[in-house]
């Protein structure tokens, strides 16, 4: 599930820089995902 969220906000981020400017919240979104698998990987935990 963690994946797929990642996958699609880096989609859309993508998509924002060739597209649309979206702004910032893709951008916010894209790295507070990033951390979250960071953190979960280093803690050990398997991620979806």
């Amino acid at each position: 599930m963690l994946w797929t969220i990642v996958l699609v906000l880096l989609v859309l981020w993508l998509l924002g820089f060739v597209v649309y400017p979206v702004g910032g919240l893709i951008h916010i979104l894209l790295v507070v995902a990033l951390v979250v698998v960071i953190v979960r990987l280093l803690q050990g935990q398997k991620i979806a």
